[in-house]
This record gives C-alpha cells, sequence and structure tokens, in this order.
C-alpha cells in the first residue's frame, strides 16, 4: 500500500488535467481496505475512488483523499455447459478484459470493447455502447463499505442500474469501494446487432455464421473512425448523455427536423441524439484555445493540450446553452465533475 502526500494524478485521468491530491493511495488488495478502515484513513472527507479516471473531470485541487483501485486478479467461479460466472477483481483494465473473453469465446461483453476504465467502475457508470450495457451480464458485484468498514454482496436488482447510472452513482456515491465483479458469460452464441450500423454491416448474413471476434472487430473499426485514443487525444468519452424526453416532444421536433435521429422508447419517451443536437448547433471541430469538439465525433470533448478542468467545463455549458436555444433540451453531463 503506497501513501504519498500534494500527489499529481494527470496520469491517472483521461483528460489529462493539471490537479493535485492531498492524499493519494494506492489499493492493492481488500486486505488494503480493511488496514486502512482500521487506521481512520477512510474517514477523511472527502473521499473518492479513482479507477482508470477516464469518466472524470477535476475543475479544481482535490483537497481529500483519492484512492487509486490496483487490485488484480479474475477467476471462473461456476461454469456449466451453457455459461461461466466470472469474478473479475476491480482493478482489471476493461479492454484487455473484453479482448481476453472475446478470445475465449464468451459471449456477452463483445460490444463494449475499447471502453477505456477499470472492472470496478463499469457497474458504476453502467457503460453501455452499440446496443449493450453493461449490466446485462453483470451477476454481482462485491463491495467494501468505507464507512462501516464490512464487505456487502449486492446483486443485480440492488445496484439499481439505470441509463449511465447505478446506485453508486447516485444515493451512495461515495459510500462504496467496488472489490469484484461477478459476470454471467454465455459459452453459446448470443449477438447482439440492434445498433443500426451493425445491423447494416452484417445485413444477409446468417447469423449462426457470425463469430463472436467478426463482431468485436467490426465494433472496433467503428470505434475507430470516430472516437479518440485518450492516450493520443485526451479526453473522457461521451461528455453528453443522449437526452430521452416525452414522445410529443420528440415529435414536434422531428416535424421541424425529419434528419434528426429518433429512438423510440419504453414508457412513451424517446431517446434523442445527443451529438447530432450538438453538431446542428455548429460545434463539431470547433476549438477555444487548448479544449475542443472532436472533428469526428460532436459528444467528444478534447483537451489538445494544457487546458484546465473549468475551461473544459465552461466550454461544456456554452454546448449546452446552445442546444438549449435552439432546441428547448438541456444536456445532462455523462462525464463526473469534481
Amino acid at each position: 500500500m503506497l501513501i504519498s502526500e500534494n500527489f499529481c494524478i494527470k496520469p491517472f485521468t483521461t483528460f489529462g488535467v493539471e490537479v493535485r491530491a492531498q492524499q493519494f493511495i494506492v489499493v492493492s488488495s481488500i486486505d488494503d481496505l480493511f488496514e486502512l478502515f482500521e487506521e481512520g484513513f477512510l474517514k477523511t472527507k472527502p473521499r473518492m475512488v479513482l479507477g482508470r479516471g477516464s469518466n472524470i473531470l477535476f475543475t479544481d485541487h482535490y483537497n481529500g483523499l483519492i484512492l487509486s483501485c490496483q487490485i488484480r486478479g479474475k477467476k471462473v467461479v461456476k461454469e456449466t455447459d451453457d455459461y461461466i460466472l466470472l469474478k473479475v477483481n476491480s482493478g482489471e483494465y476493461w479492454p484487455s478484459l473484453v479482448d481476453e473473453m472475446v478470445e475465449k469465446g464468451f459471449w456477452g461483453m463483445e460490444n463494449l470493447c475499447l471502453i477505456p476504465g477499470k472492472v470496478g467502475a463499469a457497474p458504476i457508470q453502467n457503460i453501455g455502447a452499440y446496443g449493450v450495457e453493461v449490466k446485462d451480464v453483470i451477476e454481482s458485484l462485491e463491495a467494501f463499505d468505507m464507512n462501516t468498514g464490512k464487505l456487502r454482496v449486492f446483486n443485480k436488482k440492488e445496484c439499481d442500474f439505470g441509463y449511465r447510472s447505478s446506485i453508486f452513482k447516485t444515493k451512495e456515491r461515495g459510500t462504496y469501494f467496488i472489490v469484484s465483479v461477478t459476470f454471467r458469460l454465455s459459452k453459446k452464441p448470443r449477438l447482439n446487432l440492434s445498433y443500426a450500423p451493425l445491423k447494416e454491416i452484417f445485413k444477409g448474413r446468417e447469423e449462426k455464421g457470425i463469430t463472436i471476434k467478426e463482431v468485436s472487430e467490426t465494433i472496433k473499426q467503428i470505434r475507430n473512425k470516430k472516437l479518440p485514443d485518450p492516450d493520443s487525444l485526451k479526453n473522457a468519452g461521451s461528455f453528453f448523455k443522449n437526452p430521452v424526453v416525452e414522445k410529443k416532444v420528440a415529435d414536434k421536433l422531428k416535424q421541424k427536423y425529419p434528419d434528426m435521429p429518433y429512438y423510440p422508447q419504453t414508457g412513451n419517451k424517446v431517446k434523442l441524439a445527443a451529438g447530432w443536437l450538438i453538431e446542428q448547433c455548429g460545434w463539431k471541430g470547433k476549438r477555444t484555445g487548448d479544449v475542443g469538439v472532436y472533428e469526428k465525433q460532436a459528444l467528444i470533448l478534447v483537451n489538445y493540450d494544457n487546458a484546465s478542468g473549468k475551461e473544459i467545463l465552461q466550454f461544456s455549458k456554452k454546448i449546452n446553452a446552445s442546444v438549449i436555444k435552439r432546441f428547448g433540451i438541456s444536456l445532462e453531463r455523462e462525464v463526473i465533475v469534481i
């Protein structure tokens, strides 16, 4: 267990903002968590758990405790002819896990390839892409209660998953350190080609002839064409959520903008494409100083060099204001702002 003071966390976030943490502790095992609790470190407020930092924007130095999740390891806890239950510790890197499962032929994660971050963050955000959310493959998870010093197992229902959300991002934010996640993966083909570009690419193919490797590689090609690698261009993925509005609101907009993407949801709701709304307001590829909107995808805000967190946040607010002015819709941030 490594404890540091006044620690620069720039390398631990994909936005690459120059900020420091008052105290920074690398957690490599569950025993580290018990020790930190017994010694009173976890009484520090504010406090937070940081994985890859791929969905966080720091706007100032963090005057509290940051726990860096580095708990590694995974194991199969159950296997049948149809599926496996795989327990994965929270410090494992998500893209590497997905690639490994694809190579082994275990279905369920392949649509979620190349999403930067660690396993422990996946359920917090309920990461999703190309018609799949991580909740679709989660069986349960184990978390350490930093207030009581006890471990707790959450089943899927108790996680209260929603669109890019969970109990760990809402009412229990900052309470738990996710230690491991158990996934249920299929040993038999379980294709999800509901995402329109995927459906079009595989049009005319018999599903039984489509391999898990083909699905994964196709999605990687789609992602690489429109999403920047945070290791080469600093960003935190989609900055805004796709807004879900009442059908009557969406229908009215559709009449005015016939080309607007329109995705019916349950409960008389419609999901709109935030990237399309932003692009219509002229932001795609626009840059101010070191902050900008990625030229290939309007949902991505990028730090070209040394932008501060405050500059990125103010830039995002201008984007939202323009969307409100033109479409009457306020965009909710997907990125967590600290």
